[in-house]
């Protein structure tokens, strides 16, 4: 199944949210500063970058191949320059940025070497280029995803990438200071509004009737108080020397 993401950005814009420890990690480690040039691919409706320029005051770029998901964005931060393309054209200059980053967005891509490549020709020299996705065991693990909806798990098996996949991606595009990182954020969920409404792209890949046993499993769950739920990432890095 095709997902549209035209379709979806209202439900991703009123229902998605940075994660904090994400957020925190992409400012403080690269160092951006007001003079920093930074660039995210797969922007979505500008939650992270939108972020960035707010606490940096960085000179942002967002890329985004929805043309929905990139109006919800223009409507939070203007301070951004907003770009419609795609990861694998990126639409820049050679040597064009200090920071480059995307957040959830590695299994949407489908050349990801092409993605790779491209983002090493526009980083500066001494810039550093972040991917921010989830391994096997956290998608195994998800809380709430794989827990109420556990068919979710095979699908996103099938379209993220393997262990160990990234750091080879980034070794063959002759990255350095090759890293990853493990960010945790937990929270207490109190409302399903956000999973009824599938602003999670994984929902639109299990059957009506997987996501509505699910659904419901939640909702009885939560008449009884909110439900303690934990958000991973792995962060990976690689500088161009």
């Amino acid at each position: 199944m095709n997902i549209s993401y035209d379709q979806i950005a209202a439900d991703y814009a009123a229902h998605r949210r940075v994660h904090p420890e994400m957020l925190r990690r992409l400012i403080e480690f690269p160092r951006l500063t007001s003079q920093s040039q930074v660039l995210e691919v797969g922007c979505g409706t500008g939650n992270y970058i939108g972020a960035i320029a707010s606490a940096t005051s960085a000179k942002c770029f967002g890329l985004e191949p929805s043309s929905a998901m990139l109006e919800s964005a223009r409507k939070k931060a203007a301070a951004v320059s907003w770009s419609q393309g795609s990861a694998e054209a990126l639409p820049y200059p050679d040597g064009s940025f200090d920071f480059i980053f995307s957040v959830d967005v590695i299994h949407h891509v489908r050349d990801r070497p092409a993605f790779f490549k491209e983002a090493f020709r526009v980083l500066k020299r001494g810039g550093w280029f972040a991917t921010g996705t989830d391994s096997e065991k956290i998608i195994r693990q998800r809380m709430p995803l794989a827990h109420y909806f556990p068919e979710t798990v095979a699908v996103e098996l099938q379209r993220y990438p393997k262990d160990g996949e990234i750091k080879r991606l980034l070794a063959a595009q002759h990255f350095d200071r090759i890293s990853e990182d493990l960010v945790e954020f937990a929270y207490l969920l109190s409302d399903a509004t956000a999973f009824e409404r599938k602003a999670f792209s994984s929902l639109h890949l299990i059957s009506e009737s997987a996501f509505n046993h699910g659904l419901g499993r939640l909702k009885e769950d939560l008449k009884k108080g909110p439900v303690s739920c934990i958000s991973k990432y792995v962060i990976y890095w690689g500088q161009k020397l």
